[in-house]
């Protein structure tokens, strides 16, 4: 795996930039998770799926960023076929997850816009439970089936392979066999995964815009507005870099612009999530605060 091609200079600006991104994710999402579990204030079902998604983007980073951050510096630029195979597979597993997510968040949104009265009935603690473990479990099948069968073919050449982490299709062109099936299989399965939960969200975004439209005063449309903003804007970042990464056509599709293009949906998205839902939400601005204070306080009381 390589930035080869980019000039040193270039490769040790990219790792200080990547480096301060990474850290940024991690403090950022494990922040949101420390607060929503701290502040009682933030333990309705909105912020439940919101904590499974920091954690989720935390795992996402964890698997590809290190690794990247070793190959720009040149440690090693190698991976091993076990390596690559895990890599591959956890980013498929957390990948799938936070499609399959956002379209939850979204059904939540829908329930408390929509049927306000009943959604503490609704989304109760077990509902809530099944939900996340819908919307992770599907990230199982399509991992297994993919990695398990791309990683059975045999492999020849240089085996070097072409980006900065193990995705499906620069390792599909170390393969020496006919890949035809997998291609079509991948494809499909590709277009399920991402379609499915885009429908959904669609859907529900469909029923609360027209909830939104029938309330009658200015002050209840934009406070029942402001609670999606946020997941609108997480949605859009993360489905317009994924199907502009998958669904170019090849002929404008090169190595290094699916690069960049993967670095938005692994590298920044995942940064800027925590950011979105801390500045657009005065409910986590003011958890974060009461978190702080109280931290403070408590390190005042240490003799």
């Amino acid at each position: 795996m390589t930035f080869s091609s980019l000039p040193a200079k270039i490769q040790s600006l990219l790792f200080l930039t990547f480096l301060i991104i990474y850290l940024v994710t991690l403090m950022g999402n494990s922040l949101i998770i420390l607060v929503t579990l701290a502040d009682p204030m933030l333990h309705s079902p909105m912020y439940f799926f919101l904590r499974n998604l920091s954690f989720l983007e935390i795992g996402f980073n964890l698997v590809i960023v290190p690794k990247m951050l070793g190959t720009l510096l040149a440690w090693d630029t190698t991976i091993s076929f076990l390596g690559c195979a895990t890599q591959m597979y956890f980013f498929f597993f957390f990948g799938v997850a936070e499609c399959f997510l956002l379209a939850t968040m979204a059904y939540d949104r829908y329930v408390a816009i929509c049927n306000p009265l009943h959604y503490p009935v609704i989304m109760n603690q077990r509902t809530r439970a099944k939900l996340a473990v819908a919307s992770w479990f599907p990230g199982f099948p399509v991992a297994t089936v993919q990695t398990t069968w791309l990683f059975s073919f045999p492999f020849c050449g240089t085996n070097k392979v072409n980006h900065f982490f193990c995705d499906s299709p620069p390792v599909l062109k170390l393969v020496c066999a006919d890949t035809a099936l997998f291609e079509i299989y991948a494809i499909v399965g590709t277009i399920l995964v991402v379609m499915i939960p885009c429908l959904l969200i669609l859907c529900s975004y469909t029923h609360i815009t027209a909830a939104i439209l029938k309330i009658p005063s200015a002050k209840g449309k934009h406070k029942a507005f402001s609670t999606c903003s946020s997941h609108l804007l997480v949605v859009s970042l993360f489905y317009v870099s994924l199907s502009l990464t998958y669904f170019r056509p090849k002929s404008n599709n090169s190595p290094e612009s699916k690069k960049l293009l993967s670095l938005s949906y692994t590298v920044v998205t995942p940064m800027l999530n925590p950011i979105i839902y801390s500045l657009r939400n005065n409910e986590v601005k003011n958890a974060l605060s009461r978190t702080f204070r109280k931290a403070l306080g408590l390190r005042n009381c240490i003799p």
